[in-house]
């Protein structure tokens, strides 16, 4: 197997440039590598997100309110979102990737959410939403009369990360706001 010139290339991207070659052909060890994260994007995107799990571990530290799926709120999710006016409300979606959200969000809150209570943040509860996508939080956060919404949600899976989540801070939440507000 001969090393490739452009090896060096790897510091600078998970991306696979500078594949090591046996021959005329690509190793095997990358082969394999290809496929192994290949099946790892694609189960990743055939995930669900275990929503109990979430929903337990949200208990356990009392953050819980859970609105219903989509972009947008019924009136009936919006009703549930009862609270005072705050600072910052976290929004946890599936997205693309409920793996990422299963193996990521609870740690990512359990860092954030002392640093934002030392600095006297106000805090709407925490929602989780199913199939939602990142608009969501601009409802949530319009119904609780938040300064800032934050989404975190699971990205769309790659070959070299099966796992992204994804924060989107949106200042003044509501609905009907596009990417360039």
């Amino acid at each position: 197997m001969k090393d490739t010139p452009a090896l060096h290339l790897r510091q600078y991207t998970a991306a696979r440039v500078a594949l090591n070659r046996a021959g005329t052909t690509i190793a095997t060890r990358e082969i394999l590598d290809f496929q192994l994260a290949h099946a790892q994007a694609r189960d990743a995107v055939h995930a669900t997100l275990d929503v109990d799990s979430l929903l337990n571990g949200l208990r356990q530290r009392g953050l819980l309110r859970r609105p219903e799926l989509g972009r947008t709120l019924s009136a009936e999710s919006t009703g549930e979102l009862t609270a005072a006016p705050c600072d910052l409300v976290f929004v946890i979606a599936d997205g693309l990737s409920a793996l990422a959200v299963s193996r990521h969000a609870l740690a990512l809150l359990d860092r954030l959410l002392p640093m934002l209570d030392r600095e006297a943040w106000s805090m709407g509860p925490v929602c989780v939403v199913e199939q939602a996508r990142v608009a969501i939080g601009d409802a949530i956060g319009a119904a609780l009369e938040a300064k800032i919404s934050v989404v975190l949600i699971g990205e769309r899976p790659g070959l070299s990360s099966p796992d992204s989540l994804g924060a989107y801070i949106t200042w003044a939440p509501r609905p009907g706001r596009n990417d360039a507000e």
